[in-house]
């Protein structure tokens, strides 16, 4: 594992050090951990044996949270840039972290949004983590940009295509009846108009 918090930490340390506190200060000043948050720390970049998991990283920096907005489209292949800031959506107030391994940022969705489209996948060294379906991502997206309030039914497509660097051809692949519950669990007309699109081009071909 990559990542610990201070409470994996000082039980393993209490068995040499008398100030686990003082020893982890210690690894950050030698860069044997990298400070992500307070209480939160990774291995240092020379100490580790495999890449760090951004994704699982993200869960951790702030919960509850999973990884969304640009950074789970690019991960999905609905933009075609890398993303750079690790996007994610939480129940929790707005946050972010710029951290010496990268930006952390988290934005606040409405409770009943939260747990509909969320993919749990595994990785055998950071164990479970948490990302939005392609589905949820660009619902989370859409949301959350207040230029949509001015964008007219009939525009919706060339607003994902011109503004949110969507990829259209992969739109033909989203699951609308997944778009549809997100939508109504967001309780969103202008995300409900977005399905309708989708599905009319998928239908349309």
């Amino acid at each position: 594992m990559n990542v610990f918090t201070a409470e994996m930490l000082k039980p393993i340390l209490e068995q040499e050090y008398a100030q686990p506190t003082k020893k982890i200060n210690s690894m950050i000043k030698k860069g044997e951990l990298i400070r992500l948050k307070r209480g939160v720390y990774a291995l240092g970049a020379d100490y580790r044996s495999y890449p760090l998991n951004l994704i699982a990283i993200a869960n951790i920096i702030h919960k509850p949270s999973y990884v969304s907005y640009e950074y789970a489209l690019s991960y999905h292949g609905l933009i075609p840039e890398r993303v750079y800031t690790v996007t994610s959506a939480t129940t929790y107030r707005p946050e972010t972290y710029a951290t010496d391994i990268g930006t952390f940022s988290y934005k606040k969705i409405p409770s009943n949004a939260y747990s509909i489209g969320i993919d749990w996948k595994y990785d055998e060294h950071d164990g479970g983590y948490m990302i939005a379906t392609a589905e949820k991502a660009l619902c989370d997206q859409v949301y959350a940009d207040k230029r949509i309030a001015d964008i007219k039914k009939d525009e919706i497509l060339e607003y994902l295509e011109d503004d949110l660097r969507i990829e259209l051809k992969e739109l033909e692949n989203l699951d609308t009846t997944l778009l549809w519950k997100i939508s109504m669990a967001y309780s969103s007309p202008k995300l409900r108009d977005m399905t309708a699109r989708i599905k009319k081009r998928q239908k349309d071909g």
